[in-house]
């Protein structure tokens, strides 16, 4: 019990949380080493190609993983998640997928080829893909794993003296041999050895952890409310009358106590749940990191700058029963600096190599310029621009901003670890990040026709007005269509099934093509108007992306009238409302611009910030359903029995 008592730190990369095994060996990187300066680029790049379909292995909580997502993303082709494959019994020795396009110009890609055995089961359609590296994926899935997780502080305590005959007992296995002699001012306990007589203090247990090394304790409940109330970082240290470095380190406190309030309640409570079907609804909010430089890189010395805005991607999912919010992942990686990608890149020459075989492909620099080799195409003007603006980045914030495509498909591949699920249903809207990296990591489920994937389409262009009377006219249109008057009181919901069931059996999202004297079934691309338009989208149209034609009409209805975002809409708006440096922009007092004024400077704290809320909306704010009863995601989803506060958080009750 003493165990799991430990007060806690936050994890990084040396707890080795996820253990990835590197795809390139010692002899590899030493013929690398050696190849590097007499090859020409585009010919050492084709030399280390086979990380393009070279599954990555890698290991977390004591289970294996093959990390390979490099496949066809087509659900209707037969080639769909399959993995390479080279026919050696057929002339020429074809394969399933080649790549095409060039390094130069960045548009590789990868096509599928016809079955070269011959086979009418199936058939390819041509399709290609964008390839991205494996490798970089399990990096990705290392960094998001290690910011979710605590660990216990280790420390090491001599309890004796040299001479003393009781060495090697602890008060934690034999507490008869030695006395408690009170606490000290940090509220950690002291005891004494009955024999030898030495005092040790040891760590406080994680439930008196609240006042050990800290001051201004008191004012944790009264942060954490403005926090979540939308206070900027100047108004909330004015008014508890701190400064700015202490409102950081307690925010950090808070994202630590969070997480371990997430580790009993939500991690361990999810490996205790069973779902038949769990649907799933995935959407990127946007915003902005203002660019500062770093201490002492100011002044009218420095005239280059970067932009000042960053877009920065926030990948969110959430159950759409429970609005549950399983994850909240920001596109940016801050702990990893330009000394780490210029010895990777002075490892691996990842300078000359594709960018799927990099090790860094998801970052914003994926490798540290170097000076152009004898054969090489790079001139030296070009590559001192390549350095000068890596130079140039790095005087600014620490951390580089992740390709969202490679922070999704991490995303999704935790959500599969977390959760325990016989199907899936996913929706997302027409975002391409989005859906190759559901398709990517989802493959195997979506083949056995387990998981399905539907488009929620809405037109953004259109007015809050004209949406609000398409809602009204939309009811009424449903109601004459069935044929009863407008004051009748019937369910909206089974009016709208059955129009659906009507318009379902002349609707299809896929078609029947005819290919060498067989049918095939491809995606049409025919999506389907929701018959229940909503006040702020008005009237929305759902396509399926996944083959649907093994169920029967009743089911799908089932399934689109249930399709909607308002899961991931819901937080996005508390997003915006409750958390400051994550709000929209305000207009300048000129008009003519937006200011992101209180957008934050670091990633990092956006990161924290968006944890505390998550777990905040997750077990502390009920809301009101159709159901009429007022309950949190967490109560919804089946995780707890009772609404939690901030305090129960902050202490751990």
């Amino acid at each position: 019990s003493w165990n799991l008592s430990k007060l806690k730190r936050l994890a990084t990369k040396a707890d080795n949380i996820v253990v990835v095994e590197p795809p390139v060996s010692l002899a590899e990187v030493m013929e690398r080493e050696k190849n590097y300066p007499i090859m020409f680029p585009k010919e050492f790049a084709k030399n280390y190609r086979e990380l393009l379909f070279k599954p990555i292995t890698l290991h977390i909580n004591g289970k294996t993983y093959h990390i390979q997502f490099n496949r066809c993303t087509n659900s209707f082709c037969k080639w769909f998640g399959e993995t390479q494959k080279e026919y050696s019994k057929v002339k020429y020795k074809p394969s399933r997928y080649r790549l095409e396009g060039s390094k130069k110009y960045g548009s590789q890609n990868i096509r599928c080829y016809p079955d070269p055995t011959g086979s009418a089961i199936g058939t390819t359609w041509n399709c290609n893909c964008t390839p991205f590296s494996n490798w970089s994926v399990a990096e990705e899935i290392t960094r998001l794993a290690t910011m979710d997780r605590v660990k216990d502080i280790e420390k090491e305590y001599n309890f004796h003296r040299e001479d003393c005959p009781n060495q090697g007992l602890t008060p934690f296995e034999s507490s008869k041999e030695f006395y408690k002699r009170g606490k000290s001012t940090g509220n950690s306990q002291k005891w004494q050895c009955k024999s030898c007589g030495k005092m040790t203090n040891v760590l406080p247990s994680r439930r008196e952890s609240t006042t050990f090394g800290q001051k201004r304790n008191d004012i944790l409940p009264s942060l954490a409310a403005q926090l979540l109330n939308r206070t900027p970082v100047k108004r909330t240290c004015e008014i508890l009358k701190i400064g700015s470095q202490t409102y950081y380190s307690k925010l950090e406190w808070l994202y630590r106590r969070c997480l371990e309030f997430n580790e009993r309640y939500e991690i361990n409570g999810f490996k205790s749940l069973d779902f038949n079907t769990m649907w799933i609804n995935t959407d990127k909010m946007i915003y902005y990191l203002n660019n500062v430089r770093r201490r002492g890189q100011g002044g009218e010395r420095y005239d280059l700058v970067e932009e000042k805005e960053f877009p920065t991607h926030v990948v969110i999912s959430a159950d759409m029963g429970s609005r549950y919010v399983f994850r909240c992942d920001v596109a940016y990686d801050w702990s990893t600096t330009t000394d780490d990608i210029m010895n990777d890149t002075l490892l691996y020459k990842d300078d000359h190599l594709d960018e799927f075989s990099r090790k860094n492909a998801r970052l914003r620099y994926s490798f540290f310029p170097q000076s152009p080799t004898k054969n090489d195409e790079q001139s030296t003007v070009e590559y001192m621009k390549e350095l000068d603006d890596l130079n140039l980045r790095n005087k600014y914030v620490d951390g580089m901003h992740v390709n969202s495509t490679y922070t999704t498909m991490a995303h999704y591949f935790h959500l599969k670890l977390m959760l325990n699920a016989k199907e899936w249903r996913f929706v997302t809207d027409n975002d391409s990040s989005l859906m190759t990296s559901l398709f990517r990591v989802f493959a195997r489920e979506i083949k056995c026709n387990d998981a399905h994937h539907f488009l929620n389409l809405i037109d953004k262009d259109k007015s809050r007005k004209t949406a609000y009377l398409e809602f009204v006219e939309g009811r009424k249109e449903l109601k004459d269509w069935v044929g009863l008057d407008v004051g009748t009181k019937a369910s909206t919901y089974k009016l709208a099934l059955t129009k659906l069931k009507f318009q379902l059996r002349n609707h299809d999202f896929y078609e029947m093509v005819n290919k060498d004297g067989h049918f095939y079934l491809k995606r049409a691309n025919n999506p389907i108007v929701h018959p229940l338009p909503s006040p702020d989208q008005g009237f929305r149209t759902v396509d399926c992306t996944t083959d649907l034609s093994s169920y029967e009409i009743d089911e799908i209805a089932r399934m689109i009238l249930n399709v909607s975002d308002k899961a991931t809409s819901a937080f996005i708006q508390q997003i915006r409302r409750r958390l400051s440096i994550l709000e929209r922009p305000l207009v300048t007092a000129r008009g003519d611009q937006k200011s992101y004024i209180y957008a934050n400077f670091n990633p990092k704290y956006a990161q924290m910030a968006l944890t505390i809320l998550r777990t905040f909306y997750n077990f502390c704010l009920p809301y009101k359903s159709w159901d009429k009863e007022e309950l949190t995601p967490a109560q919804r989803i089946g995780l707890t029995d009772k609404v939690f506060t901030m305090k129960d958080i902050i202490y751990l009750r």
